[in-house]
């Protein structure tokens, strides 16, 4: 087993970690507490190819693996979630869900510009009584015979404001239950479709949060994802892939705090040395640095069996749940290690605290993760080891 990046990985790793240090940090304080729209920077990720990693070059993407994908997203996450969060859904549901399960012409007609940041694009699964039962869909797809009427409610949605996609979960058969749900490609300038006002939320505050109202939307035949029925089993596939890139939000998080920990402690002096050396200082950095590189070796175990084409359904849960978790726990512990200077925004810390509480919420909570694992478990799929190039349930 080889736990070292090759030279592509690398490269990405650097052209994001440089992109995050010197153009999203300066100002993302300012961007933060005014809930404004990254606009510049996310044109300039488009440009740098960050909106659409993993799309095929065909379709005018990156071409690249889900390691690379993450790689990206944790240095990005270090610095500005609200810019990370836009890239994600971007890239892991929306462009990955096209990609994977759209005919070709939606291929075609949407993916190029997804993946050059042209167009935003968002994933509208959430209801004011739909959240983590997503099988209760209240948004309703009528089929006309050549064209479906979307009516509904979607909210907590990224991108609300800003894409001009959106990823539509509608239920076209209630008596069918989870049968009878279907996915939508919808443009966000087609008649029927009005956004709410921008959300004003604890964290990721630059990312614009909305509700989306669909009324006697006109919604194309051609363009429902896959067979009638297939939506439920597409929405959840698609979380799968995209708890990899929240995994990778909170482990960048929590590397984030670490790194501004690890500096300042080295700094900042009490009792006639560096609080670095103090050992209640040393002992929260040496926890930190433990889960961080525990947290790191489940999100890249879980990009590595998703590139491998392996089931990933599992060891994404594992990632996002403890990922997220470490998130929370250590940038609690950074605003602890930062004393009063951790209480105000010029230091960072307070900012990643507040970014970090999402990642346990969104894309499935943490609750939700519990039970995915556990219903793995149940089934018999209690660890999977990597043997040559194959992994076996035991």
């Amino acid at each position: 087993m080889t736990f070292e990046l090759n030279e592509e990985h690398l490269a990405v790793q650097a052209a994001a970690r440089d992109f995050a240090q010197n153009v999203l940090k300066p100002g993302v304080i300012e961007r933060d507490s005014k809930m404004e729209y990254p606009t510049e920077q996310i044109r300039q990720m488009g440009e740098l190819g960050f909106l659409g990693m993993m799309v095929s070059p065909e379709y005018g993407g990156g071409g690249m693996d889900t390691m690379s994908y993450v790689l990206a997203m944790e240095e990005i996450s270090k610095v500005d979630n609200s810019c990370s969060v836009i890239m994600s859904v971007n890239n892991s549901l929306v462009c990955w869900g096209i990609e994977t399960f759209g005919t070709e012409e939606q291929k075609q007609k949407y993916l190029p510009r997804l993946a050059s940041g042209e167009w935003i694009g968002s994933f509208c699964l959430s209801e004011p009584e739909a959240g983590s039962d997503a099988t209760s869909q209240r948004t309703t797809a009528i089929d006309q015979g050549d064209h479906y009427i979307l009516n509904g409610t979607k909210n907590w949605i990224t991108n609300g404001g800003t894409s001009k996609l959106h990823l539509v979960i509608a239920q076209t058969d209630a008596e069918k239950g989870h049968h009878g749900i279907n996915a939508f490609i919808v443009e966000a300038d087609w008649d029927g479709v009005s956004v709410g006002a921008k959300e004003d939320k604890l964290g990721i505050r630059s990312s614009d949060t909305h509700t989306i109202m669909y009324t006697d939307v006109k919604v194309p035949k051609e363009n429902r994802i896959g067979e009638d029925g297939f939506g439920f089993k597409f929405a959840m596939k698609t979380l799968s892939g995209g708890r990899i890139g929240i995994a990778a939000q909170a482990l960048g998080i929590a590397g984030g705090a670490y790194e501004l920990s690890i500096a300042y402690s080295q700094e900042r002096k009490a009792f006639g040395k560096e609080i670095a050396k103090h050992q209640a200082i040393g002992f929260k950095l040496a926890n930190m640095a433990m889960d961080i590189e525990a947290a790191k070796m489940l999100v890249y175990r879980a990009a590595w069996l998703k590139d491998q084409g392996l089931d990933y359904t599992g060891a994404s849960s594992m990632a996002k749940l403890y990922a997220s978790e470490a998130a929370m726990k250590h940038t609690v512990e950074a605003v602890q290690i930062h004393g009063g200077y951790g209480f105000v925004k010029e230091y960072h810390v307070e900012r990643l605290m507040r970014d970090a509480k999402i990642t346990q919420i969104y894309e499935g909570t943490s609750e939700i993760q519990r039970i995915v694992i556990s219903r793995n478990i149940s089934k018999g799929q209690h660890y999977i080891p990597v043997i040559g190039n194959s992994a076996v349930t035991v």
